[in-house]
């Protein structure tokens, strides 16, 4: 059967006192509209239609690749009037799946269960129960356990809110019945609305199955209206993304302070210590262990590679065996070969290290392409800027770098070249040589250090 689904996103989000679309506020890095596109698309959906509101074009502008019928309701009327803005681009043959851009929790297995039950004479709803249901509709059964009745809290009788099964929003239905109940919605209500969850009662009426299915937590249907439940979500999220990697055997000593923000590859005894975050397209080898506050973004790091405390990567690779930090901080384009020791306070940008090299202190490689079995000493820098272009610099096979040097780019120090320390290279060193650059020392004999005057 054939899969359409409709995400409501036209809601203005007051609550959130925020210039920010509610469902463009980010959760895990992402806007929450992103995570309930992202699960309709692993529904297999042939058709994903998006509601917005009068003004929303900047929801349209944060995902211009989303492969998506975008649909404005140009006047908010109602969650069954904002249906109704998307049903006439739907076949009547297909399965209408009805979603919410602020609800960006629940599982794809969850919808599929609620899409199976939608038959050609059911609908089907999804529900959760509350320990307190309070703003919530209010799922309505009869004696047998079959549902008769959605209401609204603010229509509900003292009775009706006692029920603590609560209405999500959620549904599935068939196009065309779908269709003719939204013709027959009415706006006779506290709100003056045009509710979509009034069309349970119409499809009772016309001889249709309820069916109710019951969502195995209350945390995936939570939804966003203001900065606490955004935070609230935020948590949940990543309670489960860190249990998602547990369960693959990855160790997380404090799941409560790893944020996963993106997809995560993994291999052996993997161990993740505490306030990590781990964003975008993260790939870590066997037994890669990562220290505490350390970022990692859009990285790939190899086999038995240690993270020290306090390191940020970004956009690069790390071979196998390497050692990074503590405080160290690799910025884009980096690319580690095996067996790399980069250090405290030690940068790198768009730069390659061969196997072995060493750069274990205060040290500014950028725009760089290191050999095999390098020694960088303490406080070299790379001068790699002019102040309008970039330009690199090569350091041969097996070279030396005293502490202090600057090689100013371009530049190239050759294979076994020795730099001597202090020295400041604007020239090509010679491989196998000792290279180096020093004013005279000089001492001036009676120079006194100036004194403040008195009462000043």
């Amino acid at each position: 059967m054939p899969l359409s689904v409709v995400i409501l996103a036209a809601g203005q989000g007051k609550r959130m006192k925020s210039g920010l679309p509610k469902v463009l506020q980010p959760l895990a890095g992402r806007p929450l509209l992103a995570h309930v596109l992202a699960c309709a698309r692993e529904l297999g959906a042939d058709t994903i239609h998006v509601v917005y509101g009068h003004g929303g074009e900047r929801v349209r502008d944060a995902l211009p690749s989303a492969d998506v019928q975008w649909v404005l309701q140009d006047k908010q009327l109602g969650t069954g009037h904002a249906v109704m803005q998307a049903a006439p681009a739907i076949a009547d043959d297909h399965t209408v799946l009805v979603l919410y851009g602020d609800v960006p929790l629940t599982r794809a297995a969850t919808l599929r269960e609620l899409v199976g039950r939608a038959a050609e004479r059911t609908l089907a709803v999804l529900s959760v129960r509350l320990d307190d249901p309070t703003g919530y509709g209010r799922v309505l059964r009869d004696r047998t356990g079959s549902v008769y009745r959605i209401v609204e809290e603010k229509d509900a009788t003292r009775k009706e809110r006692a029920v603590n099964e609560a209405n999500t929003g959620l549904l599935a239905a068939r196009a065309g019945p779908l269709k003719s109940w939204l013709g027959r919605l009415s706006d006779d209500n506290a709100q003056c609305e045009y509710y979509l969850t009034d069309i349970v009662a119409l499809a009772v009426r016309d001889g249709f199955k309820i069916e109710a299915v019951v969502a195995p937590t209350a945390a995936e249907v939570l939804g966003v209206n203001d900065k606490l439940q955004l935070a609230q979500v935020e948590a949940e999220h990543r309670r489960r993304r860190a249990e998602e990697l547990m369960q693959a055997g990855v160790t997380v000593v404090d799941p409560a302070r790893l944020d996963v923000r993106g997809t995560v590859e993994h291999g052996r005894d993997v161990l993740i210590d505490a306030n990590v975050l781990l964003e975008g397209r993260v790939k870590l080898g066997d037994r890669v262990r990562i220290g505490p506050n350390v970022v990692i973004r859009d990285c790939e790091i190899g086999d038995d590679t240690v993270i020290h405390p306090n390191c940020v990567l970004e956009q690069g690779v790390v071979g196998r065996g390497c050692s990074i930090g503590p405080f160290a901080r690799l910025r884009p384009n980096n690319r580690l070969a095996d067996g790399v020791h980069i250090g405290n306070f030690v940068e790198l940008k768009n730069s390659q290290v061969g196997e072995g090299s060493k750069a274990n202190h205060l040290t500014y490689l950028g725009d760089t392409d290191v050999g095999s079995k390098v020694n960088v000493g303490a406080g070299t820098v790379t001068c790699n800027y002019d102040g309008a272009n970039k330009h690199r610099t090569t350091i041969g096979d097996g070279a030396f770098i005293g502490s202090g040097a600057m090689l100013v780019a371009p530049v190239r120090v050759g294979e076994q070249a020795t730099i001597g320390a202090g020295s400041t290279i604007t020239r090509d060193a010679p491989a196998g040589q000792l290279t180096l650059e020093r004013s005279k020392q000089q001492t001036l004999e009676g120079w006194k250090r100036p004194q403040k005057k008195p009462g000043k």
